[in-house]
């Protein structure tokens, strides 16, 4: 501490938040969604958390439902943990109303 302030000193992320930031970045853009998946995602999540695979396949077309879910986490409309690595197991929860505008 120096004069009553404490501070640390960050050199890097984790290669995981590099993949996964990486990763979310390829579905900033707008996503059209004359499917419904997005709301078959958000509502695989409204009980709460569960494994990013298990919400995936809530969608009627998983490997849509995955592309959809990384728009829907870019977007924050969904939430995960970025410490750890995104996979299959990751949890995967409800974002904050709205999302976001980015």
């Amino acid at each position: 501490m120096v004069c009553g302030w404490r501070y640390v000193v960050v050199c890097g992320w984790r290669p995981q938040v590099w993949a996964s930031v990486e990763a979310l970045s390829a579905q900033r853009r707008e996503l059209t969604d004359p499917l419904g998946i997005a709301e078959e995602l958000l509502a695989a999540v409204a009980d709460g958390p569960a494994p990013l695979a298990q919400v995936v396949t809530a969608a009627r077309y998983p490997a849509l439902g995955r592309a959809h879910l990384l728009h829907l986490l870019w977007r924050r409309r969904l939430g995960t943990d970025l410490a750890r690595p995104l996979g299959d197991r990751a949890l995967v929860w409800a974002g904050r109303a709205g999302g976001c505008s980015l």
